[in-house]
């Protein structure tokens, strides 16, 4: 599955450059992420919880920053297994250029999956992976703006998370 596309973030180019290295920033932004340990030189490894249509998993993977030509692009590359659910691998070529007061961000995003997950059908898994790389850059564009990662790591209400008929009867 392939992805390309772009956000304008109202902050500096170098501001966005540092907030993409900081471990904090990508934990707060990756949905379904649990944990997030290392280093932007060394990688990271994380912990993120998914569910894809009736499969939910708990992947455990890498993420490795690559090709970095500071402050203008760099290539997110990561890996999960998520046991009999399968695996995901992808990556994320993002660049940065100025544009005014701000940056313009634009990503190509490849993605794969093996396993059950695979046999969802590549209409649902490339829907899943838009809706991801989306999120993922909603946050992000939100904490570089200042919008706070307590705002997007926050734990959903759970009356929106009844359906409306548990909303009545409950």
């Amino acid at each position: 599955m392939q992805l390309t596309d772009q956000r304008k973030i109202d902050a500096p180019r170098q501001t966005v450059w540092e907030a993409i290295l900081d471990p904090d920033v990508l934990k707060a932004c990756i949905p379904g992420c649990q944990e997030m340990t290392g280093s932007a030189e060394e990688g990271f490894e994380a912990v993120v919880v998914q569910k894809v249509g009736p499969v939910k998993a708990t992947f455990k993977g890498q993420v490795r920053l690559e090709d970095m030509t500071a402050p203008s692009e760099v290539t997110l590359s990561g890996d999960g297994k998520g046991g009999a659910a399968g695996f995901a691998k992808g990556s994320a070529k993002v660049t940065l250029t100025e544009d005014g007061e701000g940056t313009m961000l634009t990503y190509d995003v490849d993605a794969r999956v093996g396993g059950k997950l695979a046999q969802l059908g590549s209409r649902i898994i490339d829907g899943f992976a838009k809706k991801m790389a989306d999120q993922f850059f909603e946050r992000f564009q939100a904490v570089v703006e200042g919008e706070g990662a307590e705002e997007i790591t926050r734990e959903p209400d759970p009356e929106k998370k009844k359906s409306w008929l548990g909303r009545l009867v409950g």
